[in-house]
């Protein structure tokens, strides 16, 4: 939770000092933007493979919303103790976004995000299958670079806490951004 705090207040602290600082990017028009990329998560020990797709609307130069779509491409395999291993598989993901949007340039701007989702995780040992659904609470920082008016890149790192003591996971992602 006080990761949160900070959090939120970090992108409060962002949006307050934008428009002095990006004087001169110039207006940016409100737009749809989507996103589709890799990710690697990482729900406590295990390390996951996926595919994550984003639909946003930027608003203006400094927020946004968007919401995230992942599938688990793999599992991993991890020690419970000496001699018994389980099989961790994120079957999906998805969590919506308040974005705050530091423009550097016209064609660089970082990114914080703030969020609520749920993931399906689903852990096998020997013969025993366990899915679980955990919602948590999501905060992240990136940036991204566009080569064009519509086409670019985007990279950030997110923090996953799940609730209800489920630990948390840590997802890097990359991918081409494309406004519309």
């Amino acid at each position: 939770m006080k990761s949160l705090i900070v959090s939120t207040a970090s992108l409060a602290v962002i949006a307050i000092a934008a428009p002095a600082m990006a004087q001169d990017v110039g207006q940016i028009q409100p737009h749809v933007y989507g996103n589709v990329g890799y990710a690697n998560v990482g729900p406590g020990a295990a390390n996951i493979n996926a595919i994550q797709g984003r639909l946003g609307y930027r608003l203006n130069n400094w927020f946004g919303v968007e919401g995230e779509l992942g599938l688990g491409l793999d599992s991993d395999k991890v020690s419970l103790a000496p001699g018994v291993d389980a099989k961790v598989k994120m079957k999906h993901q998805e969590a919506i976004y308040g974005v705050g949007f530091l423009p550097i340039t016209p064609q660089f701007d970082l990114i914080g995000r703030v969020g609520y989702g749920n993931t399906k995780l689903r852990t096998k040992v020997a013969d025993i299958s366990d899915p679980d659904n955990v919602q948590s609470w999501n905060f992240g920082a990136g940036g991204q670079y566009h080569f064009d008016a519509q086409n670019g890149i985007r990279a950030e790192y997110t923090r996953h806490e799940y609730q209800g003591g489920d630990g948390h996971a840590d997802v890097w992602s990359i991918g081409y951004n494309r406004r519309f």
